[in-house]
């Protein structure tokens, strides 16, 4: 059974900073591409930020470029966002995801037929 645990979120101030945890089993982890989506209230679901762990690219949306970074640990199968200058516009559900790795590319993520997604972690940035 896929199982992708992710970390409590919480209540940031702006310009703070979180890391998000994702805790995966059930799957080949080396094999998949895991990554964060986020929706805000009345907004469209977006890819955050993803990385290929059979290849190690990583992909970042513009909103969050500079500021988040995503990282794997393979050994924990777990993997990891750093969130830094935190914006209230950050304020979102977050969600990981696991998928096929070719969703996942330097200047892409999209959404398979095969996916994963956790349960979801609620961050609160505020101004």
């Amino acid at each position: 059974e896929v199982q992708l645990v992710e970390s409590a979120g919480g209540l940031v101030q702006a310009g703070g900073s979180l890391r998000l945890s994702c805790a995966a089993s059930g799957f080949t982890f080396d094999d998949y591409a895991i990554g964060w989506f986020r929706q805000a209230p009345g907004k469209e679901r977006e890819g955050v930020s993803c990385i290929n762990n059979e290849n190690g690219r990583t992909y970042y949306a513009d909103s969050v470029k500079g500021r988040f970074t995503i990282s794997s640990d393979n050994a924990k199968n777990t993997v990891y966002l750093q969130m830094n200058s935190v914006k209230p516009d950050d304020t979102a559900v977050y969600y990981c995801a696991a998928d096929q790795s070719v969703v996942c590319g330097t200047y892409y993520y999209n959404v398979g037929p095969e996916i994963y997604w956790g349960q979801g972690t609620e961050v609160t940035v505020s101004s």
